[in-house]
């Protein structure tokens, strides 16, 4: 999967998808929408007749075809109608997010995913979209395995998935692993929360110059675009939607020559629900106390908003009906214990709403306090000036949309945990700084120049430089790695069970699936004790030789990372494949593919350089045989890392994040007996992402004389 197809045919497709979808709203409903919420409510549409597809094994399979026959039926026979005048700066807008938010990813010059190791929620969500797509709800026929553990976990118990229906749409149809279009997607939905904004803008502002930089701002407030690198996908999707909530609800009533009028804002309202599950009601509370307004005063008959209400029930029957598993006790636990953190250090800052907050990982202070609060304060005066002249304005979509995302947070923060509330927050800040950057362009725009550019250039600068840093210390997925256990799970689908020692969920909730993989510390479903007869504690590593053998030999096939420390498998098992990361042992079955690896004397004892970080040094290290040596590095390192010997560069490695216990080879060198001088070169900054971010932990250079590997085995 190259990095061009990942960034543009994969948004291509969902766009045309979107858009079409849209389109046949608008030619259902006999309401016309405004060109910006087009997209942004095909995504609806395709959220809300997906989850109504996969909601069971028999009609799974029908969710691509569908989605792409509505895209098609609503491009042939309304795209033609619609004037595209005035389309360019509300694309440009979205394209600007796209970039800010493909930027991570896109400058590492490889199709990847963020938030590696710092949260595995990722691989669940690709396991459920694998899932899904393919078998809806039902978890039939599923051996024992991580994979299954997950569905189980998740899916079983109603988990809401109406976020990750797009995401699993347009990746069948590009025809490649979802791994390598995560990112992608979750850049195309602040893409289309960017349009969104820019219709609500409109309401209050006649310059599409300055609608455009509002809605490229308060579409990338810090906290959301944090979560977008960690895997956040039901807040990036839950985003738009709550905003398209807004713009669309108070125009209700301005559409009554259709019975189907109401439809574009069931669908919306139901697609909330679909993502965020019966919870997403909390952002839909201050549009139905709207629309019920609009009934007592009689501006919406009772008849019209009956009718919303009961679309928006029967476009909701697939959540409605999980919801029911999903709201168990443990879950309310989940949601509303005050000591559920998921992965904070600590409850998130209220603050942190208002979209500023300069620090490499929203979890932590910012760097610069006094900066910091500076910032804040001039959002806090500029949202109460944006909202104030809305209201003079009766922009009510406008106020509508600030009022949500309030009520929402404050709702969420009063009754929810802190990992709820925030989620919750990341959803709600666009709204803030919205409000703050429509105040500044207000100010412009009546004449106030000065003090609005102002305040619109610190706001602005205070949005990027957070985003800067955050994409300075992102953590960006080993693709070259992940690409190997690709190819494994597709090489040897079927060859289960498998095991893995490490603690990988991308590689037992995903690429692995086929395999029935288990992982020694990752949602086990049996027992696998060390030789005392404990477990391993979830991210612990342990080697092979660590394991009772009995407990090994359920598994046909074992996937092991490569390490200059690991024995060999039980006898019983042969080499049938080997990487540069991992080694694919069998037993039984199929006939064996390749000799053993050990086809010469046992290997030379290594020798080990400690490091204790990846600094630049030098060290001599004695040889006493002439052969090939390999080089390893121990841990993680960021930026890039130069391993030579006497001068002689080995290999130019960049980016390599493990958990626990792993080694990475570095590559290998033909060694006559005697000393040697290995020297580590590390190089960090610059443009490249990632390079910022915290160490967590280098540890050894090994350098060991290689053993003789049966070419049968390589992996090609």
């Amino acid at each position: 999967m190259s990095l061009l197809t990942a960034w543009l045919l994969f948004p291509l497709i969902l766009s045309l998808l979107a858009l079409g979808c849209g389109l046949l709203l608008e030619q259902v409903s006999g309401r016309r929408l405004a060109g910006a919420l087009v997209a942004p409510a095909g995504v609806a549409v395709m959220i809300v007749v997906a989850g109504f597809t996969t909601f069971t094994a028999a009609t799974a399979f029908l969710t691509v075809p569908t989605v792409v026959a509505l895209a098609v039926a609503g491009l042939a026979f309304r795209f033609r109608r619609r004037n595209l005048r005035g389309a360019a700066l509300p694309i440009a807008a979205a394209g600007l997010v796209f970039c800010a938010y493909a930027a991570p990813v896109v400058m590492s010059g490889q199709a990847t995913f963020a938030g590696y190791i710092k949260l595995d929620d990722t691989a669940t969500f690709l396991a459920l979209t694998d899932r899904v797509l393919e078998h809806g709800h039902s978890l039939a026929g599923l051996a024992p395995s991580s994979y299954e553990a997950t569905l189980s976990i998740n899916l079983a118990h109603g988990y809401p998935v109406g976020a990750l229906l797009p995401f699993g749409i347009g990746r069948a149809l590009v025809g490649v692993d979802g791994a390598w279009v995560f990112q992608p997607y979750l850049a195309f939905m602040a893409a289309m929360l960017a349009l969104v904004l820019f219709d609500l803008s409109g309401r209050v502002l006649r310059s599409t110059r300055l609608r455009m930089v509002c809605a490229v701002l308060a579409a990338q407030p810090a906290l959301l675009y944090g979560f977008s690198l960690w895997g956040g996908v039901k807040e990036l999707a839950a985003a738009p939607l709550v905003a398209i909530v807004a713009a669309l609800a108070p125009t209700t009533a301005g559409h009554a020559s259709s019975r189907w009028s109401v439809l574009p804002t069931a669908m919306a309202l139901a697609a909330v629900l679909c993502v965020l599950s019966i919870g997403g009601v909390v952002w839909l509370l201050v549009p139905l106390a709207l629309i019920s307004a609009l009934v007592v005063r009689k501006r919406v008959s009772a008849a019209r908003a009956g009718v919303l209400m009961a679309g928006v029930v029967l476009l909701s029957l697939p959540t409605l009906v999980a919801a029911r598993s999903f709201l168990s006790p443990a879950t309310e636990t989940a949601v509303r214990s005050q000591s559920v953190l998921g992965n904070l250090y600590h409850p998130l800052n209220v603050l942190q709403v208002l979209g500023v907050w300069p620090t490499g990982d929203f979890r932590g202070e910012p760097h610069d306090l006094v900066a910091t609060r500076i910032l804040l304060a001039l959002v806090v005066v500029a949202t109460v000036v944006g909202a104030s002249l809305a209201v003079r304005a009766r922009a009510w979509s406008f106020v509508l949309y600030v009022g949500s995302a309030a009520f929402g947070c404050a709702v969420v923060a009063s009754l929810g945990s802190p990992w709820i509330v925030a989620k919750a927050y990341a959803i709600g800040s666009p709204g803030f700084v919205f409000a703050a950057v429509v105040g500044c362009a207000l100010l412009i725009a009546r004449g106030r120049g000065i003090e609005g550019l102002l305040a619109l250039a610190v706001i602005t600068a205070g949005v990027l430089w957070s985003n800067a840093l955050a994409y300075h210390d992102v953590n960006l997925a080993p693709r070259q790695q992940l690409v190997e256990l690709e190819r494994i799970g597709e090489r040897f689908a079927g060859d289960g069970p498998a095991l893995m020692t490490e603690y990988q969920p991308y590689g037992v909730r995903h690429f692995l699936r086929r395999l029935d993989a288990e992982g020694t510390s990752e949602l086990r479903r049996r027992d696998i004790p060390l030789r005392n007869g404990t477990l391993l504690t979830k991210g612990a590593y342990a080697d092979l030789a660590a394991f009772r053998p009995s407990a090994i030999d359920v598994y046909r096939t074992l996937v092991l990372r490569r390490s200059p420390f690991a024995t060999r498998p039980p006898a019983r098992y042969r080499l049938v494949w080997s990487g540069r990361f991992y080694d694919v042992w069998q037993s039984g079955g199929r006939p064996v593919r390749c000799k053993s690896r050990l086809l010469t004397s046992r290997a030379e004892q290594p020798g080990i350089i400690g490091l204790a970080r990846s600094d630049s040094l030098a060290s001599r290290v004695s040889v006493s045989h002439a052969g090939r040596y390999s080089v390893w590095i121990g841990g993680s390192f960021r930026g890039s890392l130069t391993v030579a010997v006497d001068g002689h560069i080995v290999a130019t490695r960049g980016d390599q994040l493990d958990n626990a216990g792993q080694y990475t080879r570095f590559g290998a060198i033909t060694l006559e007996p005697g000393a040697y001088v290995v020297a580590v070169r590390s190089a960090r900054g610059g443009l490249r992402p990632g390079g910022g971010g915290p160490e967590y932990g280098v540890g050894s250079l090994v350098l060991r004389r290689e053993p003789e590997v049966d070419p049968a085995c390589a992996a090609g």
